[in-house]
């Protein structure tokens, strides 16, 4: 049995009920196993043969697999190398989350499928799973979370933004965010300011003002961080102002956006 020396697991400290699985080039192989926690992760090359119980799959580039917790199952490469990315998190947490988005009793809801060759479920997977490996953004954690787990459950929550008082609620949220641009938010403590369900908020919020919080805080930060440049502020300064983790973070969102780094716009500005 091929052992796995490819591994690398890490606990992001923004959300320590999740732990991240990363294997690349790996040709380990798996005896059948189950896990307590929820688990769901995707191939980033190769393929494997998958078993989850009494099904079996082969799977390659863009697979996500799902696997509830008890389920006992093995993934093991087909011909070659894999590379490979997994999420494994506390059921319970990931409870909560689902009772936000569809309303039940049961402390967590089982996947329906144990693979999902979905487009739309491999982007949101992936936006978790870049944002949750950085690990310096509680509130885009939190809402890429929701954001994956609506997807999987086949939700969309069209009623939010029609609770009342509803763009009363979202505006307290918003200038809060603009008020305290370098704070790091949670998504808890945003809701509580609404008094809105987490998951109502990200909805109520990105139908009033066209993104989700933590984008459309993001968005308010680069437009804030131009002005700041073109008045000589240093790059560093300017990230550290608007709260983000470091120079380089600063630099990736800017770049993003404008397709040019902080300090390239700011020496190329013509007043």
């Amino acid at each position: 049995m091929k052992r796995d020396k490819s591994a690398e697991f890490t606990c992001p400290t923004v959300m320590p009920w999740v732990e991240i699985r990363t294997a690349l080039n790996s040709v380990a192989c798996y005896d059948s196993h189950s896990h307590d926690e929820v688990s769901f992760g995707i191939i980033n090359c190769g393929s494997a043969k998958y078993r989850n119980q009494r099904n079996q799959h082969l799977i390659g580039q863009g697979d996500v697999v799902t696997i509830n917790p008890g389920d006992v199952h093995s993934c093991n490469p087909d011909k070659g190398k894999w590379s490979y990315s997994m999420l494994f998190v506390d059921a319970l947490k990931l409870g909560d989350v689902q009772r936000e988005i569809r309303v039940h009793t049961q402390d967590y809801l089982s996947f329906n499928n144990d693979l999902e060759k979905s487009p739309l479920i491999q982007q949101r997977y992936l936006a978790l799973y870049d944002t949750l490996s950085t690990g310096t953004d509680s509130l885009n954690s939190e809402s890429l979370m929701f954001d994956f787990v609506e997807v999987i459950l086949g939700a969309n929550d069209v009623d939010g933004y029609r609770t009342p008082n509803a763009q009363e609620n979202v505006a307290r949220v918003r200038d809060k965010l603009l008020d305290e641009m370098h704070a790091s938010h949670s998504l808890e403590d945003l809701a509580h300011e609404a008094g809105l369900s987490q998951y109502k908020l990200l909805r109520t919020f990105k139908k009033h003002y066209g993104l989700p919080p933590h984008a459309y805080l993001l968005d308010e930060k680069i437009k804030r961080s131009k002005l700041m440049l073109k008045n000589g502020s240093k790059v560093i300064d300017v990230a550290n102002e608007l709260g983000f983790s470091d120079q380089a973070h600063f630099q990736r969102h800017f770049k993003k956006k404008l397709a040019v780094t902080p300090k390239y716009y700011q020496s190329h500005f013509i007043p």
